[in-house]
């Protein structure tokens, strides 16, 4: 082995890059790496080598152990637990859930993110002190619930002094975008000279070459080879093993670790119908390629066999011990008659050595030791080390152990592993939650009880992401005796599996199956599950599969049993939507206002309720709820860390700020749902930043948003991201009058919403408008008066201001004469009357163009100012500029507003300086953006440089008025007939 700090072999450019890394961390930033290669090519060196080369740094050191892969948090416990007594500096949110996460206090199972912000503030407060390097060997062999966690903060890191290196086979998608370094093999170059640095004595060259060429630059499979060897054995290469040479019996693709895998069936147990893989074939090679099959897996093969029986046995015992507990490992030992003199053979041989700490040469020789053991074996030390785990202070550990001992089916030991799995559920560990209930469910005699298991296990699996396993498990409960309970909710778990890939396909009809089986079960839980449905449907729309049209599936939500109470918000959600979409707009409307008033009055304050709640009010046109509802639930998302259901407020949120015109708001919410979704792997696609590009007249960036929104779209069966790309392309090409593409994008965005037979929320309510504008512009008269009667029809039945007012501006781009100026005072004074500004500078813009246009060139030009300022101040450029040819056009010169400077900033710099300048404590920044606390120091005082302040107080007058700052447009002389003081004043919504 190198010594720490000694570039092993062959490796100055991974070694450079080390040292890149190392010198970044001491200089105050943090940074982040992935090596990755097979096994045994030096990756574990090269962390050693970047812990020698640490001087002034402190190291902290995980490792993965495959047999501890399904103990939730186990590694990431190995890297916080010396520094856990700084958990008293983190916010008490984060605080909370990383002692939960840890068993350290009682509690709700928390959120995930939460406990990643937690870590990620905590190796700040550790760094605070001096930089810090963090390594982490074996990422494949440590629990998921970890990686994810690590993963999440290595992508938040900025300026912490935090150095977070990951050596593993394969990155996965956990750690994928992370930088990465592949570690391949050595040339044939550097192969020799540490071959040769192995040899006991001279090698013939057509060996060496050939060992050489057969490992593949291999270090591991170099310097294993020729142990164990004599020297007249390596001279003319007779002693080698088989594979390296012509007509080798190793067994080629077959690997020990294949047989390994979390999820499979205990070795060793005997379930009826439940195959158990033979581990013990002669020739199988550890995983790697051929590099390794007869190379270092032969060598250490051979020194495991010459070792006494006595030490072979404490070999095994030591591998099936994931903590390399010593003191734990001879406790088991005495159980089993194994006597001290037993570990000096094995350190002798250089396989394992029995210090503070147990330590294998390698975690191959670990994997080699236990799954040669034959299956009795296994069983004896598993179940010397469950006797030996104190079950007060270790229960689950030994849980684990019991499980693997038991021979057969064993009521008891299922029992405490269907326990284990609620311990670990209330701290967050789904993973290991779903491997203690599959376990649980081999290990139990009853059928039923066995099934019962199995479909826990499915639940616990589908909500901590692994949807495939799930379904695996979901296949296994279904072969066993369900109930009709359990047969629902196995219908419901296919369901919502199938909505998970695929928002269309078969998840509506699936959730509808699963509602009606529930009918006579559980109708509340039957009418929650015919929601769900609806609203699966209702994003499918034309993409839906056959029977989960959204009219079908309505037909059946409207048939499901009434509630027995009085209805609560849901029912009446329920029930508005499918009138709706069976009976018309006009029928859903009373019902939908209903259940908006019953939340507003208090009647329920559930936020599952409110989750759709902002939905309705959105359908409904009622801006002043939206606005209210949208407001309420990011606030109680945010304060519930429940970042998974952040995405879709932040969405909600951000599209009333964006038709309310403050669009610098929205730009920050834009911008956080990017970080959320990057943090969770939400599926969520960008509305909000489509809507935002297509404001501001971004052609290439609304150009790129759209083909990426289609396309995924398309894939995931969810017609509304289709309808709502297209929507914000109609928006951006009437903006820059390219009217008959602004009304192609309209037609197929109403396409996608069904227009004009049916009525789905939101889009198509803002489609058929841009649809009317670019019809009238092209001259196809006849089909926007057919779009102003589908208008007119929703927009009476509602009654709001805002639906009124886009009603008259539609319909006086018809009109005539006096007709026509009468509907655009009425279209300015309602919209005035609203929240949504974004329509009202429309209006004035139109009616200037006709004003205009009818020669009435002063009226015109007081309209056109008003809404060039209107569109200048909210940052509708396109729009803007539209506005200015049209002003010029009547004998003025528009002037053109001076670009603040903000170049400097960057765009993180902005958000977080927007934010600070909004009131916001770093600590809520940090929380808001997923960033440590020390980052946004760094970040601040850079921006306190560049805009030369020197506190936050100063921000707000030297901060720009960026897009939709809401600044007072220029108003004229007098204002224009039908002009609201609303309309020219200004109206800011907050985030």
């Amino acid at each position: 082995m190198d010594t720490p700090g000694t570039k092993p072999t062959g490796r100055a450019a991974e070694c450079a890059a080390l040292d890149r890394l190392v010198d970044d961390v001491r200089a105050g930033q943090s940074r982040a790496l992935v090596l990755h290669g097979e096994p045994g090519i030096g990756k574990s060196a090269l962390l050693e080598y970047l812990h020698g080369r640490a001087a002034g740094c402190r190291v902290a050191r995980v490792s993965g152990v495959q047999s501890e892969m399904e103990l939730a948090f186990a590694g990431l416990h190995q890297l916080c637990a010396p520094v856990l007594d700084r958990l008293d500096r983190l916010p008490a949110p984060q605080r909370h859930a990383l002692e939960v996460a840890f068993g350290l206090s009682a509690g709700a199972a928390p959120d995930r993110f939460l406990i990643g912000l937690a870590v990620l503030g905590l190796l700040s407060e550790v760094a605070d002190e001096r930089p810090l390097l963090c390594l982490v060997d074996d990422v494949q062999w440590l629990d998921r619930a970890s990686v994810q966690i690590l993963a999440f903060t290595a992508r938040r890191l900025g300026a912490e002094s935090v150095g977070l290196v990951f050596g593993t086979r394969v990155p996965g998608h956990d750690l994928a975008g992370l930088p990465d370094l592949p570690v391949t093999g050595l040339s044939d170059a550097d192969a020799r000279t540490l071959l040769d640095s192995a040899l006991p004595g001279p090698l013939d060259e057509r060996v060496r070459d050939q060992i050489v060429a057969e490992t593949r630059g291999n270090p591991l499979a170099l310097l294993e080879i020729p142990r164990g060897l004599a020297v007249e054995e390596l001279a003319g290469g007779f002693g080698l093993p088989g594979s390296l040479l012509p007509g080798g019996a190793a067994v080629p693709g077959v690997s020990l670790l294949d047989v390994s895998v979390p999820g499979v069936p205990i070795p060793g147990m005997s379930v009826p119908g439940v195959p158990i893989p033979d581990v013990s074939v002669p020739g199988v090679s550890i995983p790697g390629g051929s590099s390794l099959s007869g190379g270092a897996e032969e060598s250490f093969r051979r020194r495991v066999e010459a070792l006494p029986a006595e030490t072979r046995r404490l070999l095994l015992l030591a591998a099936a011990d994931p903590t390399g507990d010593t003191t734990l490992v001879w406790q088991a030992a005495s159980r089993l008659g194994i006597g001290p003199d037993a570990a000096a053979p094995a350190a002798a041989a250089g396989l394992a050595e029995f210090r503070a700490r147990t330590r294998f040469r390698h975690p191959l020789v670990r994997s080699l030791v236990y799954l040669t053991a034959t299956p009795a074996a296994r069983r004896d030390v598993h179940g010397a080390l469950a006797e030996a785990t104190d079950p007060a202070l270790d229960p689950d550990r030994r849980a684990w152990h019991r499980a693997h001992a038991a021979a057969g089916p064993n009521e008891e030991v299922a029992g405490e592993l269907v326990r284990s799995a609620g311990r670990a559920q209330a701290r967050g560990g789904l993973a290991a939650a779903a491997a203690f209930l599959e376990r649980a469910a081999l290990l139990t005699p009853d059928p039923a009880r066995r099934a019962g298991c199995a479909l826990a296990a499915a639940s616990t699996k589908a909500e901590a992401g692994g949807i495939d396993a799930a379904r695996d498990l979901l296949a296994m409960a279904e072969a066993g005796p369900l109930g009709e309970i359990e047969k629902a909710r196995a219908d419901l778990l296919r369901a919502q599996l199938a909505y998970a890939v695929d928002r269309g396909g078969d998840a509506p009809r699936l959730l509808t199956q699963a509602a009606r089986r529930f009918e006579p079960i559980d109708a509340c839980l039957s009418r929650a599950t015919h929601l769900d449905a609806l609203v699966a449907a209702s994003l499918a729309g034309r993409l839906a599969g056959p029977g989960g049209h959204v009219r079908e599936v309505a037909h059946a939500a409207g048939a499901a049993p009434r509630p027995a109470h009085a209805p609560l918000v849901r029912d009446l959600l329920l029930d508005g939507w499918a009138a709706n979409y069976t009976e018309g707009y006009p029928a859903g409307v009373p019902v939908l206002r209903r259940a908006v008033a019953a939340f507003r009055d208090g009647v329920s304050d559930e936020d599952e309720e409110l989750r759709w709640l902002w939905l309705a009010a959105m359908h409904l046109w009622d801006d002043g709820h939206w606005d209210a509802f949208s407001a309420r639930h990011l606030r109680r998302t945010r304060a519930a860390g429940a970042l998974n259901e952040l995405p879709l407020a932040l969405v909600a949120r951000a599209f009333l700020l964006l038709f309310a015109g403050d669009l610098t708001a929205a730009a920050s919410l834009v911008e956080e749902q990017r970080a959320v979704t990057e943090a969770t792997g939400s599926n969520l696609a960008p509305y909000s930043a489509l809507f935002l590009a297509a404001l501001c007249g971004r052609r290439t960036e609304l150009s790129a948003l759209v083909a990426t929104a289609c396309d995924e779209a398309a894939a995931r069966g969810e017609g509304i991201g289709i309808a709502v790309a297209e929507w914000t392309n109609a928006v951006f090409h009437n903006g820059h009058g390219d009217y008959p593409e602004a009304m192609a994008a309209a037609r197929q965005a109403l396409r996608h919403q069904e227009y004009p037979d049916l009525h789905y929320p939101g889009i198509a309510n803002w489609a058929a408008p841009e649809f009317v504008e670019a019809a009238v512009r092209s001259g196809m008269t006849e089909a926007a008066d057919e779009a102003c009667r589908w208008i007119a029809a929703t927009t009476r039945a509602t009654g709001t201001d805002w639906a009124l007012g886009v009603e008259a501006r539609s319909r006086a781009l018809l009109a005539r004469g006096e007709a026509a100026e009468r509907l655009y005072r009425e279209a300015i004074d309602r919209l005035g009357r609203s929240r949504i500004r974004t329509d009202l500078a429309r209006a004035h813009l139109l009616y200037g163009e006709w004003l205009r246009r009818e020669r009435r060139r002063s009226e015109a030009r007081e309209q056109l100012r008003t809404a060039l300022g209107m569109l200048e101040a909210i940052g509708m450029t396109a729009f803007a500029e539209r506005a200015g040819r049209e002003l010029r056009a009547t004998g003025v010169t528009a002037r053109k507003r001076t670009a603040a400077p903000t170049t400097e900033l960057t765009a993180q710099e902005a958000r977080i300086a927007g934010l600070a300048r909004d009131g916001l404590s770093n600590p809520e920044i940090a929380t808001r953006l997923f960033l440590s606390t020390r980052t946004v120091q760094y970040h601040l005082s850079k921006v306190f440089g560049k805009l030369g302040v020197t506190s936050r107080g100063q921000l707000d007058r030297v901060l720009p008025a960026g897009p939709g700052t809401p600044t007072a447009p220029p108003a004229p002389a007098d204002p224009p007939r039908g002009t609201s003081a609303r309309a020219v004043g200004r109206r800011r919504t907050g985030a």
